[in-house]
Parts: structure tokens; sequence; C-alpha cells
């Protein structure tokens, strides 16, 4: 496609003169006949290149339903091997490559800004193509974090799941997508609930690097961690603070929870950056540009529905609307 339009373009600059009445020149005419069966290829093949996307879009909705069937029973398989079954929790088959969906998107907004015509489909069809991908990579970028490994001790006769106090720990989470933003460094935190006050103890956030292979997505390991009970420092002075003695509970359940430090960013980069937009620019996140209120009450309600199973109701982003912006 972008062979036949430079062939198009070079022809266009070279052959046709706007402006000149040259209709008696016989040779002119036969240029510009074959320049209008050129643009009619032309035409052609953009609307075959975004069928074929729209196609790709229809099977990336599809393959996104067995995505999420199957992290569902990832998580089940994963379940049951910190109980000692015998199951596969390979990750191999999670890892998505849409983002070169979004690549290609770009490259045809590349190819429209060099040439375009009257009837353009790629001005068309290609804004209704971007926010459809947008919506497909924003789901899913819900569900890409995951604890790949659980916490666990490195003694193989102690279960995942299963801590001890002062005693090291490890455990690895992953983002099945690789973002192509490189230069900007995503952290994970690890942080446990406050039913008894803990520290972890080593680094409690650790930077998302490559995998070993380009299809591995982002890993964090979290090694020689360990649990330290918090003192109570409101146990006077002279006096033993409740970390200092021996635990009297011997055995409670807690949760770890592993979060995205940059969710927000991530977020807000896939739901406002555009088809020509350079994914390299780093302003972005120093200096996010505003957006539209239409757009992030939709982006509210995914997030809601993702954790709630259902989302926003008009009132419901009324009243929103009405906090962030006061009354109309």
């Amino acid at each position: 496609l972008e062979d036949l339009q430079d062939a198009f373009d070079f022809c266009y600059k070279v052959h046709y003169q706007p402006g000149e009445d040259r209709t008696s020149d016989p040779q002119y005419a036969q240029q510009v006949q074959a320049l209008q069966a050129k643009l009619q290829i032309l035409d052609r093949q953009r609307r075959e290149v975004l069928a074929q996307m729209q196609q790709l879009l229809g099977r990336s909705e599809t393959l996104r339903d067995f995505l999420q069937q199957e992290l569902g029973a990832w998580q089940e398989r994963q379940q049951r091997a910190c109980m000692g079954a015998p199951a596969d929790t390979s990750l191999h088959l999670l890892e998505t490559g849409l983002f070169q969906l979004r690549q290609l998107l770009r490259a045809l907004g590349e190819l429209r800004q060099k040439v375009t015509y009257e009837r353009d489909p790629l001005k068309e069809e290609t804004p209704l193509l971007e926010r459809r991908l947008q919506e497909l990579l924003t789901y899913l970028l819900k569900s890409a974090f995951v604890v790949e490994q659980q916490p666990s001790m490195p003694n193989a006769c102690k279960r995942p799941l299963v801590l001890r106090t002062t005693s090291k720990f490890s455990a690895r989470a992953r983002l099945l997508v690789r973002l192509h933003d490189r230069n900007h460094g995503m952290e994970a935190r690890i942080h446990i609930d406050r039913f008894r006050k803990f520290n972890i103890l080593t680094s409690s956030s650790k930077t998302l690097l490559a995998g070993d292979n380009p299809q591995d997505g982002l890993v964090c390991d979290f090694q020689y961690l360990t649990l330290r009970e918090q003192k109570d420092s409101r146990s006077g002075k002279g006096g033993k603070g409740s970390g200092e003695g021996p635990l009297v509970v011997t055995e409670e359940l807690h949760l770890i929870t592993f979060t995205l430090a940059a969710w927000a960013s991530i977020l807000w980069f896939n739901m406002l950056n555009s088809v020509s937009g350079d994914p390299m620019d780093q302003q972005f996140f120093s200096k996010p540009p505003p957006a539209p209120w239409p757009r992030l009450a939709e982006v509210l309600s995914w997030q809601f529905e993702s954790v709630a199973e259902r989302g926003l109701s008009r009132d419901h982003l009324l009243m929103l609307a009405e906090k962030l912006f006061g009354k109309a």
C-alpha cells in the first residue's frame, strides 16, 4: 500500500499541473486519466486494508473472550498448584500482541497525512478503528497484571502462601503485555493488610523489566522479603512494644496485595493518545492533557464495572460530574 501510494504521489506531482488550461493537449488528458486510474486502485487497496483491520479486530475481540476465560482457569490452576496439585501454570498462552495492531493503525495514519483525497476511507474509518482498539486494549490491560508466583519461602517443605515472620520469602508479578513506552519505568509495589501491623522489609517496590523473550511481557521479582511486626508506639516510655515479645497467635490469615504504581498514567495514555501520537513522548506523563468528560465518564464506568460487575448509570455519572465541575 505504501509503495502504491508513493508511485501515485510521484506521478501526481510530475504530471498534474492544477490551474493550467491543457484540456486540448491529448497527452495531458491521457496522463490525467492514468492518474485517476491509479487513484481508484489506491482507494480500493486502502479499503481492502481497512476491511482486513476490521476482521483482525473482530478476531481479537473473540480472542479477548477466550483470554478472559483462560485467565480465570489459570487462576484456578494456580490455586490448586499452591495446594500441591499437579497443574500447568504457564502464562505463555495469555500474552497478547495487540500493540502490533496499534502500530499498524499509526502507519495508516501516516499514509493519510502524506496523501488524502475526497471520501478518503482512511479519514472516515481509521478513527472508528482506533476507538475500537483502544477499548479492547484498555479492557485487556485491566486483567494483564497478575501474580505469576505466589509468595513462598525457599524451604521446599513449605507450601506457597504459608509464610513465617522474620523468614525470607519471594514472589513474582508479571504484566502480560510489553508496552512500547520503554523509557517510562513502571513500578510494582507489595503491601500487606492492616489486620496486624507488619512491615515488609528489604524492598517493597520493584521496577518491571522485560522478560527473557520478546513475548514474555514485563516481570518483577520480589526476593528475600521478610515480615516483621511493627512496634506499638503507644506503649509509653520504658514499656515493651507489642513487637518485642513472641506472637501469641500462631496462625493468621493476611492479604498481600501487588499494585502497579503507574496504572493511572497507563489508563490515561491509552485513553487519550491518538494514532499519530508519539508513544515515546515523556511530556505526556509529566504534563498529561485534559480529558473530555464523555471519554473520562466512559472509562470511570469501565473501572467500576471491572470491580463491581456493573458500570455507572447516567445518574451516577451526573453526580460525579456535579462534584467535579459543579452544577450547570
